[in-house]
């Protein structure tokens, strides 16, 4: 659902979490799961409410944001994890520049009856960012509404956050990232045309361009590939320094596959990163290493476990 104007029936009267949730990462998931848990002991719904585009983007001169999830990507998270629905705001200069108080009084109390609201302790709104957990704490005994403030989820010492997340992607701790996120990093895009150079290699690709912004570290990775109702494995690869191709896009060799897709629009998580960016003497040399390369995805794909139940419903790992 984008938007507050016209909010079903069923929906009002929620426990209501907000935030940004750029990759609904474990922090994020601990507080959607506060939510949920609270919402079920009040036989109330649990609803997320949050924003697009990423509020950065909108004061940038233009669009800079390496984001691990979209909107659509957030509420398919959302769901699995249990929530009854998902508003997507659009996030602008006026909604930036809101009174809290209109904020609260316009969205939680009369488009969303909230009874009460979830966020994390860093979570900030409105005008000035005057919009804190205590303001909303303030704002909600006077409103009807309770206020539930989680604190920052710890890994190695450090806040589970997206920026860090971020990073581990854009240098290639696949490990990391995926161990904070607490499921397997998913992309997707439409199959386009490529150079066809890896079909005659032997190797044919379903390749899909990523988003300008996106900073994953160049390399080879181990893939599993959603193809509507269908799962493949597969091993990926993302920039080509041989041939001198400055924004490359990301390939897809599926194993055992052998299909016209172009135009359709594939998932694809992923599960390890093989290795960096290689260059090579000539084309022999690189395809025995792309034959390396798809033994050791397949290596990886086959002890490949679920990271979490969310991991699991997601639908890309089945083991464990």
């Amino acid at each position: 659902m984008h938007g507050l104007e016209d909010v079903p029936e069923n929906l009002k009267g929620a426990v209501v979490v907000i935030g940004n949730f750029d990759g609904v990462h474990r922090g994020h998931q601990s507080i959607i799961a506060e939510a949920v848990k609270r919402a079920r002991s009040r036989n109330v719904p649990a609803l997320l409410l949050t924003f697009e585009p990423h509020p950065r983007d909108v004061f940038a001169p233009e669009p800079f944001m390496f984001r691990l999830t979209d909107g659509e990507a957030k509420a398919a998270l959302a769901r699995a994890m249990g929530m009854d629905g998902i508003v997507i705001m659009p996030f602008d200069r006026e909604l930036a520049s809101m009174e809290p108080e209109r904020f609260v009084s316009r969205f939680l109390v009369v488009a969303l009856g909230a009874t009460s609201v979830v966020v994390g302790e860093d979570f900030h709104f409105g005008r000035a960012r005057r919009g804190t957990p205590a303001f909303l704490r303030e704002a909600g005994q006077k409103q009807g509404f309770d206020v539930i403030q989680c604190a920052l989820l710890q890994a190695q010492n450090d806040p589970v956050s997206s920026s860090r997340i971020r990073s581990a992607l854009n240098t290639g701790q696949l490990d990391l990232a995926n161990r904070l996120l607490g499921y397997h990093w998913i992309i997707r895009g439409e199959v386009i045309v490529g150079d066809q150079r890896g079909r005659e290699l032997g190797f044919p690709t379903a390749n899909f361009e990523l988003c300008p912004n996106c900073l994953l570290a160049q390399g080879v990775y181990a893939v599993r590939v959603r193809l509507a109702e269908r799962l493949f494995d597969g091993v990926a690869s993302l920039g080509k320094p041989m041939f001198d191709i400055h924004q490359s896009p990301f390939e897809v060799h599926m194993f055992d596959f052998d299909e016209d897709i172009y135009g359709q629009t594939i998932q694809v998580a992923l599960i390890s990163h093989i290795r960096g960016q290689m260059t090579f003497d000539g084309v022999d040399e690189l395809v025995t290493q792309m034959k390396k390369d798809s033994e050791q995805a397949r290596a990886a794909l086959s002890r490949a476990a679920p990271l979490s139940e969310l991991d699991r419903k997601l639908g890309f790992i089945i083991k464990g």
